[in-house]
């Protein structure tokens, strides 16, 4: 929709103000977490920043480091699904991390969302943790199309007119629950039956991820 189908950002961000007054540092906590949604975009990386010493990186300690270690095999584990969507974003435009409004345009509740919840194609659907101290997520399960989707961590089933496996509630398309998202296990599901969301599911256990 923006017209950069392909696109990503440092892990933790890259400017910091370190002034008197001012401080704006990057916390362990939100390098986590940027790294958790990063593994979910085209490219995965971090950046040390324009201030390293003022900033924590994935190198600060063994925590950071086996947290880098495993987003990079979440990352890894949709290397074939991310192939094949950025030749599709070759071909059509379409970007790979998508707004949920390109395959719901007509749900109320997705015209009205921004940067909460995005797709990778069609068969993941990615609720990050935004918010310092949180430790669950509400997601939203459009229901266009009939189809439930499955928690990647724990194989329990959202969607329809209410939620499985979590809280729900009704609405008017779709429904949503509040979902544990702990720093390691972000909120990611696909699509129940779907041969790329088995496959990718497959490659977790494969890398001992899950």
């Amino acid at each position: 929709m923006s017209g950069f189908p392909l696109n990503h950002g440092d892990a933790g961000g890259y400017c910091t103000v370190d002034l008197p007054l001012l401080r704006y540092r990057r916390s362990e906590e939100l390098l986590l977490r940027w790294l958790e949604l990063s593994a979910f975009t085209v490219v995965f990386r971090t950046h040390e920043g324009n201030k390293p010493g003022s900033n924590c990186q994935f190198y600060s300690n063994n925590r950071t480091l086996a947290h880098f270690a495993r987003c990079a095999k979440i990352y890894k584990a949709w290397e074939f699904y991310r192939i094949q969507l950025v030749e599709e974003a070759a071909e059509k435009g379409l970007p790979v991390a998508r707004h949920l409004f390109l395959h719901y345009p007509e749900d109320q509740r997705v015209q009205k969302m921004t940067y909460q919840q995005f797709l990778v194609g069609t068969e993941m659907l990615v609720v990050p943790v935004l918010d310092k101290g949180r430790s669950t997520v509400t997601a939203y399960f459009p229901m266009s199309d009939g189809g439930l989707w499955k928690h990647v961590w724990t194989g329990d089933e959202f969607g329809g007119r209410t939620s499985r496996g979590g809280v729900g509630e009704g609405m008017s398309h779709g429904s949503e629950a509040e979902v544990e998202a702990r720093i390691g296990f972000p909120a990611v599901f696909v699509r129940v039956g779907s041969t790329v969301g088995e496959r990718f599911v497959r490659n977790l256990r494969d890398l001992k991820v899950l």
